[in-house]
């Protein structure tokens, strides 16, 4: 039991750290927000863009792809895992992008989108805050890697032996 949680604890800290892979990958391939300033106020440059909701995607889509490889490596290395080695995976998965999302926000444009504003001047465009507004997207990498790893225990996992079947009774002697 002892080997079991070390092996688990191995694997959900692997896979927290790859967090910060993801966090960087979700700042360079996000949409950028362009905002722009009357001098008073501050609007979206295009009021019918969709480029906060991308930012989501994009974040949903490199999540659900880092749950589908994380599962693959724990499965392919860890065959005969237990029942911890899943919750290492499925705590690894939630850390992991708790890690991603705060460290794109921390490297994304400044929050402070008044203070953008009176830097970039009246008028010009910039580039605002990188937000994740679906915090369910957070729970994207770890239901990928449960799923995927289910999938691949079930076609590929160990099999328990098939049991014995008793001998067959004798026939009772006709009269």
């Amino acid at each position: 039991m002892r080997a079991e949680l070390v092996r688990a604890s191995l694997v959900a800290i692997a896979v927290a750290v790859s967090g910060v892979l993801l966090g960087l990958l979700w700042l360079w391939l996000a949409p950028k927000v362009p905002l722009v300033s009357d001098g008073s106020a501050v609007y979206l440059k295009n009021s019918e863009g969709e480029d906060a909701v991308g930012a989501d995607g994009v974040f949903t889509l490199l999540g659900l792809a880092f749950g589908a490889v994380s599962a693959i490596v724990v499965f392919l290395l860890f065959r005969h895992g237990g029942i911890a080695l899943v919750v290492g995976l499925a705590i690894g998965g939630v850390l992991a992008s708790v890690i991603a999302w705060r460290l794109g926000v921390w490297l994304g444009p400044t929050s402070d989108v008044v203070a953008h504003a009176k830097a970039a001047g009246k008028g010009v465009t910039f580039d605002g805050p990188l937000k994740l507004g679906a915090k369910g997207a957070l729970l994207a990498w770890s239901v990928a890697a449960m799923v995927i790893h289910l999938v691949l225990t079930g076609l590929f996992g160990p099999r328990d032996p098939e049991p014995a079947l008793p001998p067959p009774a004798p026939m009772p002697e006709a009269r």
